[in-house]
């Protein structure tokens, strides 16, 4: 697993994703503006975010699909994400608001370049 503060190559990207079908899992802190890869499953990546000091209302699972463009690139779905308690009914990320501010750090954090 790694703390990406910096932007992140692509290729590495396809790298990691070879070991889980061409997908990526992640973990967003909204807050921090940091995100955790490259973990087998989403709840180790936000254990380890939690053990460095984030708040859990602001870790978010996705699955980033580095072969894919636009819309198809992010997939908001991840176990992490079902919280009642924060009306977020579902795996995915149910609010829009929340939705943006991860596409936004998404985007700062991804390199589109291939090294």
């Amino acid at each position: 697993m790694k703390i990406v503060r910096n932007k992140v190559p692509i290729g590495q990207l396809e790298k990691m994703a070879e070991k889980f079908g061409g997908l990526v899992k992640a973990v967003v802190d909204i807050e921090k503006e940091i995100i955790v890869i490259d973990g087998e499953l989403h709840s180790d990546e936000e254990r380890l975010l939690l053990e460095k000091g984030s708040d859990q209302k602001d870790l978010w699972g996705i699955n980033i699909y580095p072969d894919r463009k636009g819309k198809y690139f992010i997939e908001f779905d991840s176990m992490i994400n079902l919280r009642p308690y924060m009306k977020n009914l579902s795996r995915s990320v149910d609010d829009p608001e929340i939705r943006q501010k991860i596409l936004r750090i998404i985007n700062k954090l991804m390199d589109k370049k291939r090294q």
